[in-house]
Protein backbone atom coordinates (compact mmCIF):
# COMPACT_ATOMS: atom_id res chain seq x y z
CA UNK A 1 0.00 0.00 0.00
CA UNK A 2 1.51 3.32 -0.71
CA UNK A 3 2.03 6.24 1.45
CA UNK A 4 1.85 9.63 1.42
CA UNK A 5 4.97 10.21 1.44
CA UNK A 6 4.96 7.85 -1.87
CA UNK A 7 2.51 10.00 -3.16
CA UNK A 8 4.64 13.49 -2.41
CA UNK A 9 7.52 12.09 -4.35
CA UNK A 10 5.56 10.85 -7.25
CA UNK A 11 4.11 14.16 -7.33
CA UNK A 12 7.57 15.74 -7.25
CA UNK A 13 9.28 13.81 -9.75
CA UNK A 14 6.37 14.37 -11.98
CA UNK A 15 7.15 17.85 -11.58
CA UNK A 16 11.00 17.89 -12.17
CA UNK A 17 10.18 15.43 -15.26
CA UNK A 18 7.80 18.27 -16.84
CA UNK A 19 10.05 21.36 -16.16
CA UNK A 20 12.82 19.25 -18.08
CA UNK A 21 10.79 17.95 -21.27
CA UNK A 22 8.57 21.56 -21.43
CA UNK A 23 11.48 23.55 -20.94
CA UNK A 24 12.63 22.17 -24.26
CA UNK A 25 9.68 23.02 -26.56
CA UNK A 26 10.48 25.57 -29.34
CA UNK A 27 9.18 28.26 -30.83
CA UNK A 28 9.16 26.12 -34.19
CA UNK A 29 7.02 23.57 -32.33
CA UNK A 30 4.60 26.15 -31.06
CA UNK A 31 4.37 27.61 -34.23
CA UNK A 32 3.66 24.28 -36.72
CA UNK A 33 0.47 23.42 -34.18
CA UNK A 34 -0.93 26.85 -34.66
CA UNK A 35 -0.66 26.03 -37.81
CA UNK A 36 -2.50 22.84 -37.54
CA UNK A 37 0.39 20.32 -37.44
CA UNK A 38 -0.09 17.34 -34.64
CA UNK A 39 3.05 17.54 -32.13
CA UNK A 40 3.47 14.13 -32.56
CA UNK A 41 6.75 13.63 -31.22
CA UNK A 42 6.14 15.83 -28.47
CA UNK A 43 3.14 14.20 -27.53
CA UNK A 44 4.70 11.02 -27.37
CA UNK A 45 7.10 12.23 -24.97
CA UNK A 46 4.25 13.53 -22.80
CA UNK A 47 2.56 9.87 -22.92
CA UNK A 48 5.83 7.98 -22.00
CA UNK A 49 6.50 10.67 -18.56
CA UNK A 50 3.30 9.57 -17.51
CA UNK A 51 1.64 13.11 -17.70
CA UNK A 52 -1.65 11.84 -18.97
CA UNK A 53 -2.30 9.80 -16.19
CA UNK A 54 -1.44 12.30 -13.64
CA UNK A 55 -5.44 13.21 -12.94
CA UNK A 56 -6.51 9.12 -13.10
CA UNK A 57 -6.52 7.68 -9.32
CA UNK A 58 -4.22 4.60 -8.54
CA UNK A 59 -7.21 1.75 -8.27
CA UNK A 60 -7.71 2.88 -11.84
CA UNK A 61 -4.32 2.81 -13.07
CA UNK A 62 -2.76 6.10 -12.22
CA UNK A 63 0.06 7.46 -9.69
CA UNK A 64 -1.83 8.12 -6.76
CA UNK A 65 -0.33 12.12 -6.97
CA UNK A 66 -2.34 13.92 -5.26
CA UNK A 67 -4.57 15.77 -7.84
CA UNK A 68 -3.35 19.78 -6.70
CA UNK A 69 -0.53 18.00 -7.48
CA UNK A 70 -0.52 16.95 -10.48
CA UNK A 71 -2.69 19.98 -11.79
CA UNK A 72 0.56 21.78 -11.09
CA UNK A 73 1.86 19.97 -14.35
CA UNK A 74 -0.51 22.56 -16.28
CA UNK A 75 1.09 25.51 -14.55
CA UNK A 76 4.69 24.34 -16.09
CA UNK A 77 2.93 23.12 -19.47
CA UNK A 78 1.89 26.63 -19.16
CA UNK A 79 4.82 28.77 -18.29
CA UNK A 80 6.30 27.06 -21.63
CA UNK A 81 3.12 27.16 -24.18
CA UNK A 82 3.43 23.48 -24.64
CA UNK A 83 1.68 22.80 -27.81
CA UNK A 84 0.04 20.03 -25.99
CA UNK A 85 -3.50 18.29 -25.19
CA UNK A 86 -2.50 17.85 -21.95
CA UNK A 87 -4.81 19.64 -19.81
CA UNK A 88 -7.72 18.36 -21.89
CA UNK A 89 -6.23 14.56 -21.86
CA UNK A 90 -5.78 14.05 -18.26
CA UNK A 91 -9.02 15.80 -17.62
CA UNK A 92 -11.05 13.05 -20.13
CA UNK A 93 -8.83 10.35 -18.55
CA UNK A 94 -10.31 11.22 -15.06
CA UNK A 95 -13.45 11.09 -16.64
CA UNK A 96 -13.23 8.34 -18.40
CA UNK A 97 -11.75 6.09 -15.63
CA UNK A 98 -14.61 7.46 -12.92
CA UNK A 99 -16.96 6.46 -15.33
CA UNK A 100 -15.59 2.64 -15.09
CA UNK A 101 -13.80 3.08 -18.35
CA UNK A 102 -10.27 2.37 -19.69
CA UNK A 103 -8.23 5.92 -20.05
CA UNK A 104 -7.55 6.78 -23.70
CA UNK A 105 -4.97 5.21 -25.69
CA UNK A 106 -3.68 8.62 -26.64
CA UNK A 107 -4.63 12.37 -26.40
CA UNK A 108 -8.03 12.80 -25.80
CA UNK A 109 -10.37 15.56 -25.71
CA UNK A 110 -13.59 16.54 -23.67
CA UNK A 111 -16.92 18.24 -24.48
CA UNK A 112 -18.88 19.75 -23.86
CA UNK A 113 -17.25 22.49 -22.54
CA UNK A 114 -19.91 25.15 -21.92
CA UNK A 115 -21.98 23.99 -18.99
CA UNK A 116 -24.78 23.18 -20.87
CA UNK A 117 -26.00 19.69 -22.41
CA UNK A 118 -25.15 19.44 -26.02
CA UNK A 119 -25.77 15.87 -26.51
CA UNK A 120 -28.65 13.75 -26.31
CA UNK A 121 -28.81 9.76 -25.57
CA UNK A 122 -31.57 7.79 -26.91
CA UNK A 123 -31.82 3.67 -27.03
CA UNK A 124 -31.95 2.10 -30.25
CA UNK A 125 -32.33 -1.10 -30.25
CA UNK A 126 -29.72 -2.91 -28.22
CA UNK A 127 -27.61 0.50 -28.32
CA UNK A 128 -27.83 3.52 -28.45
CA UNK A 129 -28.15 6.62 -30.85
CA UNK A 130 -26.51 10.08 -29.65
CA UNK A 131 -27.05 13.26 -31.63
CA UNK A 132 -26.05 16.98 -30.87
CA UNK A 133 -23.67 19.36 -31.37
CA UNK A 134 -20.28 21.13 -29.51
CA UNK A 135 -18.26 24.12 -30.66
CA UNK A 136 -15.36 24.74 -29.09
CA UNK A 137 -14.33 21.35 -28.12
CA UNK A 138 -10.25 21.70 -27.46
CA UNK A 139 -7.83 19.85 -30.14
CA UNK A 140 -11.23 17.69 -31.10
CA UNK A 141 -9.43 16.71 -34.55
CA UNK A 142 -6.20 15.54 -33.52
CA UNK A 143 -8.15 13.47 -30.09
CA UNK A 144 -8.14 10.14 -30.33
CA UNK A 145 -11.24 9.64 -27.58
CA UNK A 146 -13.53 12.29 -26.88
CA UNK A 147 -15.25 11.63 -23.41
CA UNK A 148 -18.15 13.12 -23.35
CA UNK A 149 -21.42 13.66 -21.44
CA UNK A 150 -24.61 13.32 -22.55
CA UNK A 151 -28.81 13.60 -21.50
CA UNK A 152 -30.81 10.52 -21.38
CA UNK A 153 -34.06 10.92 -19.39
CA UNK A 154 -32.85 14.25 -18.05
CA UNK A 155 -29.62 12.19 -16.24
CA UNK A 156 -26.43 12.50 -17.28
CA UNK A 157 -24.24 9.72 -19.46
CA UNK A 158 -20.74 9.25 -19.95
CA UNK A 159 -19.60 8.70 -23.99
CA UNK A 160 -16.35 7.40 -24.34
CA UNK A 161 -16.59 8.31 -27.99
CA UNK A 162 -13.83 7.19 -30.99
CA UNK A 163 -13.10 10.61 -32.61
CA UNK A 164 -13.83 8.98 -36.08
CA UNK A 165 -17.08 8.65 -34.96
CA UNK A 166 -17.78 12.16 -35.42
CA UNK A 167 -18.65 14.99 -37.93
CA UNK A 168 -15.53 17.53 -36.97
CA UNK A 169 -15.78 20.58 -38.66
CA UNK A 170 -11.87 22.32 -38.11
CA UNK A 171 -11.71 25.85 -36.07
CA UNK A 172 -8.90 27.72 -34.14
CA UNK A 173 -8.95 29.55 -31.24
CA UNK A 174 -7.45 32.92 -30.73
CA UNK A 175 -4.21 31.62 -29.48
CA UNK A 176 -4.27 29.57 -32.75
CA UNK A 177 -4.78 26.20 -31.74
CA UNK A 178 -7.23 23.24 -32.43
CA UNK A 179 -10.76 24.92 -30.74
CA UNK A 180 -13.40 22.67 -33.30
CA UNK A 181 -16.85 22.00 -33.62
CA UNK A 182 -18.17 18.30 -33.01
CA UNK A 183 -21.00 17.21 -34.69
CA UNK A 184 -22.72 13.61 -34.07
CA UNK A 185 -24.83 11.65 -35.13
CA UNK A 186 -23.76 8.38 -34.61
CA UNK A 187 -24.94 4.49 -33.22
CA UNK A 188 -22.97 3.02 -30.02
CA UNK A 189 -23.01 -0.02 -28.23
CA UNK A 190 -23.47 -0.49 -24.82
CA UNK A 191 -19.59 -0.95 -24.33
CA UNK A 192 -19.47 2.98 -25.31
CA UNK A 193 -22.04 4.10 -22.73
CA UNK A 194 -22.35 4.26 -19.09
CA UNK A 195 -24.12 6.34 -16.66
CA UNK A 196 -22.09 9.32 -15.58
CA UNK A 197 -21.01 9.26 -12.20
CA UNK A 198 -23.40 11.42 -9.60
CA UNK A 199 -20.80 14.25 -9.21
CA UNK A 200 -20.23 14.61 -13.03
CA UNK A 201 -22.47 16.95 -14.66
CA UNK A 202 -22.13 19.83 -17.49
CA UNK A 203 -21.75 22.14 -14.54
CA UNK A 204 -19.19 20.39 -12.82
CA UNK A 205 -17.34 19.23 -15.85
CA UNK A 206 -16.92 22.99 -17.02
CA UNK A 207 -15.52 23.58 -13.42
CA UNK A 208 -12.94 21.13 -13.45
CA UNK A 209 -11.96 22.34 -16.99
CA UNK A 210 -12.00 25.93 -15.86
CA UNK A 211 -9.42 24.68 -12.71
CA UNK A 212 -7.24 23.44 -15.25
CA UNK A 213 -7.27 26.43 -17.63
CA UNK A 214 -6.36 28.87 -14.05
CA UNK A 215 -3.39 26.43 -13.76
CA UNK A 216 -1.68 27.29 -17.24
CA UNK A 217 -3.35 30.84 -16.85
CA UNK A 218 -0.55 30.99 -13.73
CA UNK A 219 1.65 29.47 -15.50
CA UNK A 220 1.52 31.78 -18.63
CA UNK A 221 1.60 35.00 -17.00
CA UNK A 222 4.46 34.03 -14.80
CA UNK A 223 6.46 33.45 -17.69
CA UNK A 224 4.91 36.94 -19.54
CA UNK A 225 6.98 38.69 -16.07
CA UNK A 226 10.07 36.76 -16.60
CA UNK A 227 9.82 38.13 -19.64
CA UNK A 228 8.71 41.45 -19.30
CA UNK A 229 11.04 42.28 -16.60
CA UNK A 230 14.10 41.23 -18.50
CA UNK A 231 12.90 43.37 -21.59
CA UNK A 232 12.18 46.01 -19.26
CA UNK A 233 16.20 45.64 -17.56
CA UNK A 234 17.75 45.13 -21.58
CA UNK A 235 15.58 48.02 -23.70
CA UNK A 236 18.00 51.01 -23.30
CA UNK A 237 16.04 54.50 -23.70
CA UNK A 238 17.80 57.90 -23.42
CA UNK A 239 20.77 56.37 -21.72
CA UNK A 240 19.32 54.03 -19.34
CA UNK A 241 17.04 50.84 -19.19
CA UNK A 242 13.49 51.51 -19.02
CA UNK A 243 13.33 49.39 -16.21
CA UNK A 244 14.87 52.55 -14.13
CA UNK A 245 11.77 54.85 -15.18
CA UNK A 246 9.73 55.25 -12.19
CA UNK A 247 6.66 54.89 -14.52
CA UNK A 248 7.75 51.28 -16.00
CA UNK A 249 8.41 50.41 -12.86
CA UNK A 250 5.12 50.93 -11.36
CA UNK A 251 3.56 49.56 -14.39
CA UNK A 252 6.11 45.92 -13.45
CA UNK A 253 4.52 45.98 -9.83
CA UNK A 254 0.94 45.93 -11.14
CA UNK A 255 2.10 43.33 -13.44
CA UNK A 256 3.91 41.42 -10.73
CA UNK A 257 0.90 41.95 -8.04
CA UNK A 258 -1.58 40.29 -10.63
CA UNK A 259 0.53 37.48 -11.14
CA UNK A 260 0.54 36.73 -7.35
CA UNK A 261 -2.64 36.89 -7.65
CA UNK A 262 -3.31 34.09 -10.35
CA UNK A 263 -0.98 32.17 -8.75
CA UNK A 264 -2.89 32.07 -5.47
CA UNK A 265 -6.25 31.27 -7.51
CA UNK A 266 -4.76 28.57 -9.11
CA UNK A 267 -4.05 26.83 -5.68
CA UNK A 268 -7.44 27.59 -4.27
CA UNK A 269 -8.73 25.94 -8.02
CA UNK A 270 -5.99 23.11 -7.53
CA UNK A 271 -7.05 22.87 -4.25
CA UNK A 272 -10.96 22.32 -4.88
CA UNK A 273 -10.65 20.16 -8.23
CA UNK A 274 -10.80 16.72 -6.35
CA UNK A 275 -14.21 17.64 -4.58
CA UNK A 276 -15.13 19.27 -7.32
CA UNK A 277 -16.00 22.06 -5.28
CA UNK A 278 -17.73 24.61 -7.57
CA UNK A 279 -17.01 27.92 -5.75
CA UNK A 280 -14.15 27.97 -4.78
CA UNK A 281 -13.04 27.03 -8.82
CA UNK A 282 -15.66 29.59 -9.91
CA UNK A 283 -13.86 32.37 -7.60
CA UNK A 284 -10.39 31.27 -9.02
CA UNK A 285 -11.64 31.68 -12.47
CA UNK A 286 -12.82 35.17 -12.50
CA UNK A 287 -10.04 36.06 -10.31
CA UNK A 288 -7.47 35.10 -12.84
CA UNK A 289 -9.65 35.92 -15.92
CA UNK A 290 -9.38 39.38 -13.73
CA UNK A 291 -5.74 39.16 -13.87
CA UNK A 292 -5.13 38.29 -17.47
CA UNK A 293 -7.05 41.40 -18.27
CA UNK A 294 -5.05 43.36 -16.34
CA UNK A 295 -1.64 42.08 -16.73
CA UNK A 296 -1.27 41.10 -20.92
CA UNK A 297 -1.77 44.81 -21.92
CA UNK A 298 0.53 46.25 -19.50
CA UNK A 299 3.07 43.28 -20.83
CA UNK A 300 2.42 44.65 -24.30
CA UNK A 301 2.81 47.98 -23.27
CA UNK A 302 5.89 48.20 -21.56
CA UNK A 303 7.25 45.66 -24.57
CA UNK A 304 6.08 48.26 -27.27
CA UNK A 305 5.70 47.42 -30.93
CA UNK A 306 8.68 44.68 -30.75
CA UNK A 307 5.57 42.68 -28.55
CA UNK A 308 3.18 42.72 -31.40
CA UNK A 309 5.57 40.98 -33.69
CA UNK A 310 5.04 37.46 -35.02
CA UNK A 311 8.51 36.85 -34.73
CA UNK A 312 8.58 37.91 -30.75
CA UNK A 313 7.56 35.07 -28.40
CA UNK A 314 5.27 37.60 -25.90
CA UNK A 315 1.96 36.58 -28.54
CA UNK A 316 2.78 32.60 -27.61
CA UNK A 317 1.47 33.38 -24.16
CA UNK A 318 -0.63 36.90 -24.33
CA UNK A 319 -2.91 35.32 -26.78
CA UNK A 320 -3.38 31.28 -25.26
CA UNK A 321 -3.95 33.74 -21.94
CA UNK A 322 -6.97 35.81 -23.49
CA UNK A 323 -7.97 32.43 -24.93
CA UNK A 324 -8.04 30.12 -21.94
CA UNK A 325 -9.50 33.33 -19.94
CA UNK A 326 -12.83 32.81 -21.83
CA UNK A 327 -12.46 28.86 -22.29
CA UNK A 328 -15.23 26.41 -19.96
CA UNK A 329 -16.87 29.43 -18.59
CA UNK A 330 -15.79 33.41 -19.11
CA UNK A 331 -15.84 35.87 -15.84
CA UNK A 332 -19.40 36.92 -16.32
CA UNK A 333 -20.47 33.12 -16.68
CA UNK A 334 -18.66 32.34 -12.98
CA UNK A 335 -19.55 35.71 -11.70
CA UNK A 336 -23.09 34.85 -11.97
CA UNK A 337 -22.66 31.99 -10.28
CA UNK A 338 -20.84 33.82 -7.37
CA UNK A 339 -23.53 36.46 -7.36
CA UNK A 340 -26.98 33.70 -7.04
CA UNK A 341 -24.97 32.16 -3.98
CA UNK A 342 -23.84 35.29 -1.77
CA UNK A 343 -27.66 36.64 -2.29
CA UNK A 344 -28.77 33.31 -1.24
CA UNK A 345 -26.09 33.39 1.74
CA UNK A 346 -28.07 36.52 2.88
CA UNK A 347 -26.64 39.18 5.08
CA UNK A 348 -25.81 36.72 8.04
CA UNK A 349 -23.85 34.28 5.90
CA UNK A 350 -21.99 36.74 3.30
CA UNK A 351 -18.79 36.97 5.04
CA UNK A 352 -18.53 33.08 6.05
CA UNK A 353 -19.56 32.96 2.27
CA UNK A 354 -16.86 35.21 1.20
CA UNK A 355 -13.74 33.55 3.76
CA UNK A 356 -14.21 29.81 2.45
CA UNK A 357 -13.13 29.78 -0.69
CA UNK A 358 -9.54 29.53 0.65
CA UNK A 359 -10.08 27.44 3.50
CA UNK A 360 -9.61 23.93 1.16
CA UNK A 361 -6.35 25.41 0.28
CA UNK A 362 -5.02 26.64 3.63
CA UNK A 363 -6.33 23.47 5.17
CA UNK A 364 -3.35 21.49 2.47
Amino acid sequence: MSTLQDHNETGALLNESAGRLFASVLDREIREAQLGEWPEARWRQVEDAGFALALVREEAGGFGVDPAEAVGLLRIAGSHAAPVPLAETMLANRLLTEAGFEAAPGPATIAPVTGTAAFSLARQGAGWRVRGSASGVPWARHAKVIAALADHDGKPWMIRLDRRRADIAPNASLAGLPSDVVKLDAELSDDDVRPAPSRWTCESLTAAGAALRVAEMAGALERVLEMTVTYANERVQFGKPIGKQQAVQQLLAVLAGQVAACGGAAAIAGAAFDALDILPIAAAKVRAGEAVSIAAPIAHQVHGAIGFTEEHRLHFFTRRLWTWRDEFGPERHWSAILGRRAIAAGADGLWPFVTSFGAAQEAR
